[in-house]
């Protein structure tokens, strides 16, 4: 008998003719979460079996798990020979000593001589018989003996389903750019979109002198978070003080959010098609701030010439992607109170409903091309 954890995927068992592709890209970020630990991972016909770990791993191994996409469930578990003596043993290994429980057979290996019924019912009065505190209940007990026969030869007995992270593999949808700043609502936004099967840059705008570095090693410490999901992740970070202090200097100010949302976009492409990202990513939610108008939202893609803008967020409410941040293990981090380069010069009325025209006029007081050159130059790099 080996102790092993059982690691079942998600979606991807829709994915026809596809499917090895995706369990490829799943196995290595399976490896790559596990970097570190001692451990031997092998596929077996619509699962993973994790091997020759430490015990004393067990929980750090579940922890790591636990931050894989297209992780359906994951079970702490026995793997035996598929013969009943050595299954008992390994049910014996599991069960409660007292109480309440059922047997629960699957058997895939058809050529087995016992069904999965006569299975569970033997292995069922083998336990009764050696513990006399146990009684059978089939409707609601209080543990489960899950008892799965492999076409291998080998037979995996357990007790739970863990859920794990649900769905694709992170790599599995392309690449994009997350506008990271240092709030609640972006982590959530890049965590999401990850989950559906995309791999992730991070892009970071700071107004330092005007922020201080302290902000600067929070979004770091968010985009870590965000690497745990993410098989890894690298941080772009611009300087936009100089468009902020123009902004300020030659545009009315109830527009410098709005102006400056549409050069953070126009950077984002840039950063985008140098990175080969596919997409921008937001952490916009429709009408939680000035800036997130549909107006507003319209103002900033007209600034985005090629690629498209994700907006995941866009239907949640606060309460919603606070819990979800608490969830990620970003929340913490999220509420220090460092200011964004958004609070910079921020007016006391910034207008809530720009027209893209009167956008457009403000806009073109300004050498945009210029400042987001000389933003670019700014631009710095970081591997997570």
């Amino acid at each position: 008998m080996e102790k092993v954890i059982i690691i079942r995927y998600s979606e991807i068992h829709l994915k026809g003719k596809n499917r090895g592709y995706f369990e490829r890209v799943f196995g290595i970020n399976i490896e790559k979460s596990l970097r570190g630990v001692r451990h031997e991972l092998r596929r077996q016909s619509g699962r993973y079996l994790l091997e020759n770990f430490e015990e004393k791993d067990t929980e750090l191994i579940l922890a790591k798990l636990d931050k894989v996409f297209g992780i359906h469930s994951l079970s702490v578990g026995i793997k035996a020979p598929t013969a009943m003596d050595e299954i008992f043993r390994a049910a014996s290994a599991v069960a409660c000593r007292e109480g309440t429980f059922k047997v629960d057979t699957h058997r895939a290996d058809k050529t087995f001589p016992l069904n999965s019924m006569e299975i569970s019912a033997e292995i069922g009065g083998r336990l009764l018989a050696a513990n006399p505190a146990l009684k059978v209940d089939v409707h609601e007990p209080q543990s489960v003996i899950n008892i799965d026969v492999r076409e291998n030869g080998t037979t995996l007995v357990f007790n739970e389903f863990v859920k794990g992270a649900g769905g694709m593999p992170v790599g599995t949808s392309g690449k994009g750019l997350l506008l990271l700043s240092g709030g609640i609502d972006s982590p959530v936004a890049g965590h999401m979109i990850a989950k559906r099967g995309m791999s992730l840059d991070c892009l970071h705008f700071h107004s330092y002198p005007y922020t201080n570095l302290q902000a600067r090693d929070k979004v770091i410490e968010l985009a870590k978070v965000l690497s745990e999901y993410t098989c890894g992740t690298s941080l772009h970070i611009v300087s936009v003080t100089h468009i902020q202090e123009e902004i300020h200097k030659k545009c009315n100010g109830e527009y410098m959010v709005t102006l400056l949302r549409r050069f953070m976009m126009r950077i984002a492409e840039k950063v985008a098609e140098k990175t080969r990202a596919q997409c921008i990513i937001t952490g916009e939610s429709l009408g939680q701030v000035a800036s997130q108008t549909i107006e507003g939202i319209t103002s900033s893609n007209s600034a985005i010439k090629n690629l498209p803008v994700l907006r995941p967020l866009c239907g949640f409410d606060k309460d919603e992607i606070i819990e979800r941040s608490k969830n990620i293990g970003a929340f913490g981090i999220s509420i220090q109170p460092y200011e964004d380069c958004c609070t910079v010069f921020l007016p006391k009325h910034p207008v809530i409903k720009p027209s893209l025209q009167t956008v457009e006029e403000e806009e073109s007081k300004l050498d945009v091309p210029a400042l987001v050159d000389e933003a670019l130059k700014t631009l710095e790099t970081m591997k997570l």
